[in-house]
Parts: structure tokens; sequence; C-alpha cells
């Protein structure tokens, strides 16, 4: 008798305290004006402690956020109300950053250095080029060869989201746009990991260009300017990929769909072209880097209105391991090492 009664009191306590533990695990929210924990992002993510052994979760109302954000704390999400109008902006031109900053950190609009983190339902805007027509010049003490003048470009490059040594980095129904290069630049050779689903991304020459393993379904990417669209570092391993799958592309009249000057491996699958797309392939970038692994890039049931180019006809059978189509998904990207699907 007494056994079972500690046993019931012994339960309940153990179900008081995980529904207490429940409680306490709140979502931060964010609101420029109405009840919110903080009006800031930054200062939402500077109150949570460097780690944490499950997400915490920043709920962003709907608002325009002019803020750069940087994130050096792991296992968060960063969740808007919608993609639409929770917008994160800032104005950052690359090459004016680097005149007064030794790296890139801070070069964009959001900053990742962290790992296990997600986006949701966001837009994260660079507006440099949009906001600003004509060309600068500024005074640059990096910029010897020219007497410390620099010219800044509408078209140079100009970042929405740039991750350092992070990994393990996803991004669900979000928007991306600059109107220059690099705007989605999640670069980790060595051991990244990024993936994308149903988002929208703008920009100029390589505006997205991963480094190490990446995968993208059901994204719509649009180029404004520059010489190509999609660009991928896979150099460090020969396994190293970007997928691109059930995705579309779109962009200025020419535009042109990719390249590469480092080891690359590109996986399109299902994806569409529109009309006015160059007849002109992925291409290797004159390059003195030592390219390992050759020419690796394949289609699979891709095409373009208004009629195909024979260069993105189908050749997965001459991919490694000739994998079929049906295979082609983001547990195949990144195998035991991550599954973006949890969570």
């Amino acid at each position: 008798m007494n056994r079972i009664f500690y046993y019931i009191v012994f339960l309940g306590c153990f179900i008081f305290a995980d529904s207490t533990l429940a409680a306490q695990v709140k979502k931060i929210v964010v609101s420029k004006t109405g009840k919110a924990h903080f009006k800031s992002i930054q200062g939402a993510i500077n109150s949570l402690s460097d780690s944490s052994a499950t997400p915490r979760l920043i709920f962003i109302k709907n608002g325009i956020y002019r803020e750069k954000i940087y994130l050096e704390k792991s296992n968060i999400i960063l969740e808007g109300e919608s993609r639409e109008k929770t917008i994160i902006t800032q104005a950052i031109a690359r090459d004016e950053w680097r005149c007064m900053h030794q790296s890139d950190w801070g070069v964009a609009t959001l900053n990742i250095s962290s790992s296990d983190i997600s986006l949701k339902n966001l837009s994260v805007f660079n507006t440099y080029g949009f906001d600003n027509i004509a060309d600068r010049q500024i005074h640059c003490a990096t910029d010897t060869t020219n007497n410390l003048i620099k010219t800044i470009k509408k078209n140079s490059h100009q970042m929405a989201l740039r991750t350092m040594l992070g990994t393990r980095i996803k991004a669900i129904n979000c928007h991306f746009k600059a109107y220059a290069g690099d705007t989605v630049s999640p670069w980790n050779t060595e051991n990244g990991m990024f993936y994308f689903k149903d988002c929208i991304m703008e920009g100029g020459v390589d505006f997205y260009c991963p480094r190490g393993w990446a995968y993208a379904e059901n994204c719509r990417f649009i180029a404004h300017t520059g010489d190509a669209a999609i660009w991928h570092d896979g150099s460090m391993y020969e396994d190293s990929k970007s997928v691109m799958l059930n995705c579309s592309f779109e962009g200025y009249n020419g535009f042109k769909l990719g390249r590469y000057h480092r080891d690359a491996q590109f996986y399109l699958v299902n994806c569409r072209f529109a009309a006015n797309m160059a007849d002109k392939p992925i291409f290797l970038v004159p390059t003195s880097n030592n390219i390992q692994w050759g020419h690796r890039i394949y289609f699979y049931n891709c095409y373009k209105q208004n009629g195909d180019y024979t260069w993105y006809q189908n050749n997965l059978q001459s991919a490694p391991g000739q994998p079929s189509a049906e295979s082609i998904n983001a547990n195949w990207v990144f195998g035991n090492r991550w599954n973006p699907l949890m969570n």
C-alpha cells in the first residue's frame, strides 16, 4: 500500500514538473508597435543564453525591421508572422564595408556564425542596389591601388544572408532579395549544410552561392543582373553538392543560369526556365584553381518556356552512383549528418 502511495506521489510530482517545464518554454515575441517582449530582433537574440540543448523560438510580428542582425548563438528559430509583411532590411555594399573592416562579418543584413538556425516566414532584404542608382566614390584605406579612392557600384556585391562557420541552417518560406551579387551566401566549405524550401531569391551575379552541401526545393530564383544566377563551391569534399529540385529560374533578358570557378557539383531536377534565359550552359570561369573532379553538372526533366536547349537534357546516368530522380532528396544530399525535416 505504501509503495503504491509513494509511486502515485512520485508520478504526480513528475507530471507537475514536466508541465511546469513546458510552461516555461515560451516563445519570445518581437513587435515594432504591439505588445511583445522586445521591439527589436537583435534585442531578443541578445537576451538568450549562448547555448541551448533545445531550439529557442523568436516570433517576429509583421513590420519593417531596419536592423542588421548578428546571430552568434546556436539553436534558434527566427519565425515571422508572414513572409510578405515581416521584413528585415538594410542597405549595405560589401565593397564599402570592406574599406572599413577586416572581414565579411557584418557585411550582410542577416549575419550568421552559429549552427542549428531556422528561418521561417520572413523576408531579408539588402536594398543598396535599389536605393542607389548612381556610382559613388568613397575614401577607402584598403584600396591602395587607386589612391585610396573606391568606386562603389550599384551592382557591386550585396548580401542579404551571409553565414560564416555555421552549419545546419535552413530557411522555409523566406524571401531573400538584393540587386547584385551574393544575395544568399551560405559559406562553409568544410562542413556547411544548408536547406531551403519554398523560398524566393533575387540578385545579381552568383546570387545563390552555397559552399558545401545545399538543397533547395520549390524555390524561385530571379536574376536582376550579372553573369550567372547560381554558383557552388564543393572543393573540400568530392561528395559536396548543390541540388535544386522543382525550382524556377527567371530574370532579365538573356540571363545565364550558372557558373563556377572552384570544384562544384550541380543537380537540377524538375526545374523550369523562363523563355528569355540565355542559351549558355553552366560554365567554368577561367581560373588558376585546380579543378580536381571535372565538370559535374547534372539535369533531369528540366524544361524552358517556348522550347528547350540541348545542354540540359537528362544526364543523371552520368552522375556518381547513377542516382534516380526519385532518390534525389534532402536525405540523399545530407545523409546521416543532418535531417533538416526534423523540428
